[in-house]
């Protein structure tokens, strides 16, 4: 697990907090405000050529422009070696935002897969992936899945024009290889993409890894206070880049600029954010250790996880979610119930812990009594506390 104000490179660049507060932010101009205000235009004057700038409202918008330089200097491999924000810290990465993390993840697999290609995705993987193996076979692309554990997709790699890892996995909390699986998938003439939503670009940095694609919804951890959704998918490669940007454009699934201001501003908080929340998770993880009613307790920093020693060679945190059953339906919805500090909800992420029964939606195959649980920003003692004396009045009925 890292530390506040961790750094890469031996401790010559800018620490994460450092980088986060400044992200994006264009020169300073007298008068003007840090981080300027979001710009609302459905078209932009043009007159004569139209080539460069600003021209239409689903192409392009200068607030988008602020929050995609942001992203982009987060997610850039060796970003902690860079200079202050303007920087050539993003080592060529472009940036595109999106409506939604699920807009970003289609654009990747729609704009780089034809029919007749093969694609391989986890079988463990968000929950609305099945739904996507579904439009993308009716559309005559050959799906293949494979565990996230194990490094498993390694197995089915063969023939296949994209790999999609997601990592760890939502909602079991496993980790996979990236460089491994990256490595093996380029041999093979694989492209590969990363969903980052988990780690965040604080925790892990796919492209850093081999990743081709790192894609994420933005509206968990990344901004972090439950209020907008986002999507985004960063890359190096101009040409991939350009096809998933196409997409966009066709598709219009493009974010209001008041998200994506919002989400800039979020960005600042980042780093202190993801700092207690992840400590946070892991002193929730321990806490539950010794409870006899909880089973499978899953959290990647963990020492005995099962996925601790891969996560610990490629995640700088180890994330905010950690998971667990209890033994019935009926004593995880008690647990829920009783819980006064943790509002159960379906996102993870925010600021504000949250929890749910994962099988009430059906799509994941988990056991009834699973949780999935996302550390808030709470005073740890009083979260303990919360989720402990919850736990023993869920027990103290009768199932």
């Amino acid at each position: 697990m890292t530390e506040t104000g961790h750094r890469d490179g031996g401790g010559t660049g800018l620490g994460d907090g450092t980088r986060a507060v400044r992200v994006g932010l264009p020169e300073p101009v007298k008068h003007e405000p840090t981080l300027p205000g979001p710009v609302f235009a459905a078209h932009f004057h043009l007159p004569g050529d139209h080539t460069g700038g600003y021209a239409y409202g689903r192409d392009e918008n200068p607030t988008w422009t602020h929050l995609e330089r942001a992203i982009g200097e987060l997610e850039a491999p060796g970003a902690d070696s860079g200079s202050d924000s303007g920087s050539d810290s993003r080592a060529g990465v472009e940036t595109l935002v999106f409506a939604s993390g699920m807009a970003a993840i289609s654009a990747v697999l729609f704009s780089q897969l034809r029919a007749g290609d093969a694609v391989v995705l986890p079988d463990d993987g968000y929950q609305v992936l099945p739904l996507v193996r579904e439009q993308l076979t009716a559309y005559g692309i050959e799906v293949r899945t494979a565990p996230t554990g194990g490094d498993a997709q390694l197995d089915v790699l063969d023939g296949a024009k994209l790999l999609w890892i997601e990592t760890p996995s939502n909602p079991g909390l496993d980790v996979c290889d990236v460089r491994r699986l990256a490595d093996a998938a380029h041999a093979r003439g694989v492209l590969v993409a990363v969903d980052n939503t988990l780690a965040t670009p604080l925790g892990q940095r796919p492209l850093e890894l081999g990743a081709d694609f790192a894609v994420a919804s933005g509206t968990k951890m990344l901004t972090g206070h439950g209020d907008i959704l986002l999507g985004y998918v960063a890359c190096r490669d101009a040409e991939l880049i350009a096809s998933v940007r196409r997409w966009r454009k066709i598709v219009g699934a493009i974010p209001g600029p008041m998200e994506a201001w919002l989400a800039h501003r979020s960005l600042a908080t980042l780093q202190l954010r993801a700092d207690r929340q992840n400590a946070n998770a892991l002193t929730l993880a321990e806490a539950l250790r010794g409870r006899t009613e909880v089973a499978g307790l899953r959290y990647p920093g963990l020492p005995d996880d099962p996925s601790h020693k891969v996560a610990s060679r490629q995640m700088r945190r180890f994330g905010c979610v950690l998971s667990f059953t209890l033994p019935t339906r009926a004593r995880a919805e008690r647990f829920l119930e009783a819980l006064r500090l943790v509002d159960d909800a379906t996102s993870f992420g925010g600021v504000r812990s949250t929890a749910e029964r994962r099988g009430r939606w059906g799509g994941d195959a988990v056991p009834e009594g699973f949780i999935r649980f996302s550390a808030g920003a709470e005073d740890p003692d009083d979260l303990v506390a919360d989720v402990l004396r919850a736990l023993d009045e869920a027990a103290a009925a009768t199932d």
